[in-house]
């Protein structure tokens, strides 16, 4: 086999890899009634992506895995690739808080607008360029300001 394709097969191999960990580590979780179950932390936005940029062991050790509330400005919604998304600002203008949102929250969720102030419950999965929550539900909508 030539260098060239050695290299070709170790690129391919790499991102195979590393999608199976996206795959396995964002997206292939058990689904959780968070409707039914407590917070177990209360934050902003804001805070949240700063204690991941400060110290990312740190934050994984506090917010991964854990039920949590967060509290933030709505900086865009999508709905691509069958999913909902919410990403909210976060602490500096390169990350913020992605939300996957559940899909029974459709409705909700096509009435919100960018600078919205709202609240949401998920399941935190940890840090890559944003803070990214799992299985998220609207909590409250507040006009905007």
């Amino acid at each position: 086999m030539s260098k060239k394709n050695k290299i070709t097969c170790s690129i391919i191999t790499l991102l195979l890899l590393g999608g199976l960990y996206i795959y396995f580590e964002f997206y292939n979780y058990p689904r959780i009634d968070i409707d039914k179950v407590s917070t177990e932390i209360k934050t902003s936005s804001k805070n949240l992506t700063a204690s991941f940029i400060q110290n990312e062991k740190n934050a994984n050790s506090i917010y991964k895995g854990k039920i949590i509330e967060v509290e933030g400005v709505v900086k865009e919604v999508s709905f691509l690739n069958n999913r909902n998304t919410v990403i909210l600002y976060g602490d500096n203008k390169y990350s913020g808080v992605l939300c996957d949102m559940q899909s029974n929250q459709m409705i909700e969720i096509r009435k919100l607008v960018k600078g919205q102030k709202i609240m949401l419950k998920g399941v935190c999965k940890g840090f890559l360029k944003d803070a990214i929550l799992l299985n998220c539900m609207l909590i409250n909508q507040q006009s905007n300001e």
